[in-house]
């Protein structure tokens, strides 16, 4: 962030098609008040509020009294994912051309979903299917981590390492089922122990749904037989030593690879934060991604009319667990708040109704920008800058996207989003663009989204949309040299 404009800044003045001005800007320096000048798709500058000479034809976007922060990223989405229908036909949840433009009206500007290496004859075939879905259908930026699957081939490390040299180097695995009617999802500990070799080998990430399949099923099936079927005893089976005894064990075998490095999604409790913890302190490279449901919602809200709404994989726990979690993105163990979005209609969420059956996701892309400054700045006294890390910054520093997005800074692409205080609102289905329900509805908003801007582009202006399904691109991703080496956030 320059006090005054430099040289270098104002020989761009010529190319300057647009300027933000705000007096709370978050940059990487810290918030204060600037010129944020644009050209072709780029910040070209950042200067001193009001310093910045507007040149002929550039437009102005004064944002004074607003927050102006960089646009927010999701680093855990699944779009056109295969999911049942509530006839029991095979369905897909929302496809990217929904879910991207709900994340637009909510100031995210890059999603990153999955592609199933196993939906290929190869990672590489299974990388060209997967972008069919995406490619010219998807209004902002996206990229994909490979998800492997069950038993691997003895093909597929070799083809891992491909992919990560060619861009897509964060690798999802699953140590569960998840539950009994998905099996050949959990990838056993030999695999992962290769898969591990192989990231560390060519400077991969492990990103990993971490959970003791022993004691998931145990628990499946020790409820089934005492008739508690119902899905308000999922914390029963998805159970904090279950996500203990995972955690430490992958945490462990991670160790005795050296060079790799670990992203625990969707952490649900505390037993999770505090291996996280632990593994940071002895100087692991490993990072944390909790949900805004857990950190939002506990095993109690499974009581409430349709409580199905607010379930993810694994499940809501307890306040304690909550307390926990929160306390994890102040101390360094919590890196990124998520979605794990699954944008489909209340029917199909609602659909199942035991422990064994319940629909896992949530449409939740559009308010977490929003809710979570809510909860975190206007709730909890967190600082903006703090509060962009979460939503934004830290998700693009861990999974190879900064500092091209997650920084408002000269060089970086034009992603921003405006929260407007003056659009504080009690939250309603009605309002938002993903599906016909909410698992966030009646919650208040101190701020909401006036502006997102896509490299340089007005996406959303005032509620009203302005992109193309042409906008969107793919981002190669490379993951830096300082997240892979020791936990540097």
């Amino acid at each position: 962030v320059d006090d005054a404009p430099s040289e270098t800044d104002k020989g761009c003045r010529q190319m300057v098609d647009l300027v933000v001005r705000s007096d709370r800007v978050v940059t990487p320096q810290g918030v204060g008040a600037y010129d944020i000048a644009i050209a072709g798709g780029k910040i070209v500058a950042v200067a001193d509020g009001a310093s910045l000479p507007i040149p002929a034809g550039a437009k102005l976007i004064d944002a004074t009294g607003k927050i102006v922060i960089p646009g927010g990223i999701d680093p855990h989405v699944h779009c056109k994912w295969h999911l049942p229908n509530p006839d029991g036909s095979a369905g897909l949840t929302a496809p990217p051309e929904v879910v991207s433009r709900a994340a637009l009206f909510g100031g995210t500007t890059t999603m990153i979903d999955f592609t199933r290496a196993s939906q290929g004859a190869d990672v590489r075939a299974a990388i060209e299917k997967r972008e069919a879905d995406w490619k010219n259908l998807c209004y902002c930026d996206y990229a994909q981590h490979i998800m492997v699957e069950g038993a691997l081939p003895l093909s597929q490390p070799g083809q891992l390492a491909e992919a990560i040299q060619a861009g897509y180097p964060t690798v999802k695995i699953f140590t569960t089922d998840i539950t009994p009617s998905r099996k050949g999802r959990m990838v056993d500990f030999g695999d992962i122990w290769e898969v591990f070799q192989v990231l560390a080998k060519n400077r991969g990430l492990g990103v990993i749904h971490s959970e003791d399949n022993d004691i998931v099923m145990h628990m499946y099936g020790k409820l089934i037989r005492e008739g508690r079927t119902g899905f308000a005893n999922m914390a029963e089976v998805h159970n904090t030593l279950s996500e203990d005894i995972s955690f430490r064990r992958v945490i462990r075998l991670a160790e005795k690879v050296p060079g790799t490095a670990l992203y625990m999604m969707h952490v649900s409790s505390a037993s999770g934060v505090a291996a996280i913890r632990d593994a940071r302190a002895r100087g692991v490279p490993i990072y944390g991604e909790s949900l805004h449901q857990y950190m939002l919602y506990n095993s109690e809200d499974y009581k409430k009319p349709n409580g199905q709404i607010f379930h993810t994989y694994p499940s809501l726990k307890t306040p304690a667990d909550q307390a926990a979690l929160w306390a994890g993105t102040l101390d360094g163990s919590i890196n990124a708040v998520a979605t794990d979005e699954i944008c489909c209609t209340l029917a199909t969420k609602t659909q199942g109704i035991r422990i064994d059956d319940t629909t896992g996701g949530n449409a939740g892309v559009e308010p977490r920008v929003a809710l979570m400054y809510t909860n975190m700045v206007g709730k909890r006294g967190y600082s903006l800058s703090r509060f962009v890390d979460l939503v934004s910054t830290n998700a693009a520093k861990i999974m190879g996207l900064y500092p091209k997005k997650g920084a408002i800074a000269p060089g970086s692409d034009a992603d921003i989003c405006v929260l407007d205080p003056g659009l504080a609102r009690v939250l309603r289905k009605e309002d938002l663009h993903e599906t016909d329900y909410s698992p966030w509805e009646g919650h208040q908003m101190d701020a909401w989204p006036s502006l997102t801007i896509l490299r340089g582009k007005v996406m959303m202006e005032n509620g009203v949309f302005h992109g193309s399904l042409t906008d969107g691109q793919w981002q190669h991703r490379r993951v830096a040299d300082d997240i892979l080496a020791g936990p540097t956030l």
